[in-house]
């Protein structure tokens, strides 16, 4: 039998509670969000976060977008490039499209840039609902839906909601807070009030239907390794 570790995307969620540093989280997670337009497996992608401090992050986080220049990679200012193929750029629109009739409020971009190239303008949705299909289906691409939640138990029920579980974040200044969330996240990877997933030094992986096995760390080795027990008696 042929061993392997299969890495299989994930939806990933944020979780910004209502004692984290705003500004941080809406910079780190906007830059992760919208890095290689979305196209990465641990972007984060479900960004719940809590009433108190909703509009505060949205309003930074629609900034942080609405700053983002789309283009060519070889331009010095360009700092989102195009989507790997024109499919993506219909699957951003449906994803959209479904989400405003879910009753989802369009913030910024939602829309493809020009008509050469497969360009879509970094997006973010707010008061997405969780029915609609960009909080169920990996969206692998820049848009970004934010819902808001009340309590613990509620936000933890949401970010587990899903058959996925390969990456998460959250954002909190209490200890007690950390530790739980990190216990309590079902998934392979969780990273706390920054963005240090991915390091060859630690093993990267996912959980439920993210896949199973590790690519990197001490963990990596052990698929490779047979494990013998000798049992001996004088």
């Amino acid at each position: 039998m042929k061993r392997a570790t299969m890495e299989l995307g994930g939806h990933a969620p944020a979780i910004v509670f209502p004692d984290a540093d705003v500004e941080k989280a809406a910079r780190i997670l906007s830059a992760n969000k919208f890095r290689n337009a979305g196209q990465v497996c641990v972007s984060p992608t479900r960004f719940l976060v809590h009433e108190s401090v909703y509009e505060d992050f949205v309003k930074r986080f629609v900034a942080e977008a609405s700053a983002i220049k789309v283009g060519n990679g070889l331009e010095r200012d360009s700092r989102m490039g195009p989507l790997a193929n024109s499919r993506r750029v219909d699957a951003m629109e449906s994803f959209v499209a479904d989400a405003l009739d879910c009753g989802a409020q369009l913030r910024v971009g939602g829309k493809r840039i020009g008509n050469a190239g497969c360009f879509f303008a970094p997006t973010v949705l707010t008061d997405v609902p969780p029915r609609a299909r960009i909080m169920n289906e990996e969206p692998f691409g820049p848009a970004a839906p934010i819902a808001r939640f009340k309590t613990y138990d509620d936000v933890v029920t949401e970010a587990n909601r899903l058959p996925y579980g390969l990456a998460a974040y959250a954002y909190t200044r209490s200890a007690a807070t950390m530790a739980a969330i990190g216990a309590d996240l079902q998934c392979g990877m969780v990273s706390i009030n920054h963005h240090g997933l991915g390091l060859p030094e630690v093993p990267f992986g996912g959980t439920k239907e993210s896949g199973f096995g590790s690519e990197g760390g001490l963990e990596a080795i052990e698929s490779y390794l047979d494990t013998k027990f000798v049992s001996q008696a004088s």
